[in-house]
């Protein structure tokens, strides 16, 4: 069971990598936790350093869930250590989001695991049949309520919580269906302020249209 476990060891410790905390040292000198909403996340790395950091702590935070998931599959899994490969791939996947979510490099506390959470659906969408149905259904979902709304946290908690509906739907595998809904509870935890925020009608949210100006300047 070590090479399963140093795998599983591996996931939390790429999820845990703090990109957001580090392109603030980096590009202002700045702790994105006292700037912002103070999340280390992408949506307030472009709201305070700009679109260029953003869109990098981004990409970055997604291939972290992407890595740590196909790393797993390719690199830890031993069909020898009486584990499934789905199963495991999906305890790969939650050590992943949760190093994101609470790193160990900053106290346990992290960004909200949605751009990491899009990094291993996107390594199940290569893994796994008709995983890729629901990346784009998710993905897809998400955009039209950020660009209807604004609100990047009312899009990221709707589509979280619709994915375990969407893989009964498409009849994932029940291990991966259990991880989906892991999934969800996480991203409820961790945008909680955010729920009370939009409750209240205090939560920040994104002008659409200046935001496209923005990206295509």
């Amino acid at each position: 069971m070590l090479k399963p476990l140093t795998g599983l060891l591996i996931s939390y410790l790429l999820g845990a990598i703090p990109t957001a905390y580090l392109f603030g040292r980096l590009f202002k000198g700045i702790d994105l936790r006292q700037h912002g909403s103070g999340n280390l996340g992408a949506t307030n790395a472009f709201r305070v350093l700009g679109k260029g950091a953003g869109t990098l702590v981004l990409i970055i935070d997604i291939l972290k869930g992407t890595a740590a998931v196909l790393l797993s599959r390719y690199v830890f899994f031993d069909s020898q250590a009486n584990i499934s490969l789905p199963f495991y791939l999906c305890l790969a996947a939650v050590c992943a989001v949760a190093g994101h979510n609470w790193t160990v490099f900053l106290g346990f506390k992290g960004g909200k695991g949605v751009a990491t959470s899009l990094g291993v659906l996107i390594a199940f969408s290569i893994l796994i049949e008709k995983f890729s149905i629901l990346v784009l259904l998710a993905t897809g979902s998400w955009l039209a309520i950020f660009l209807a709304t604004g609100f990047v946290s009312l899009a990221s908690v709707i589509c979280s919580a619709a994915l375990p509906i969407l893989g009964l739907v498409l009849r994932i595998p029940v291990s991966v269906e259990i991880f989906l809904a892991i999934l969800g509870v996480f991203s409820i935890i961790r945008h909680k302020t955010n729920i009370y925020r939009l409750l209240q009608k205090k939560e920040s949210r994104f002008n659409t249209a200046s935001l496209f100006k923005k990206v295509f300047k």
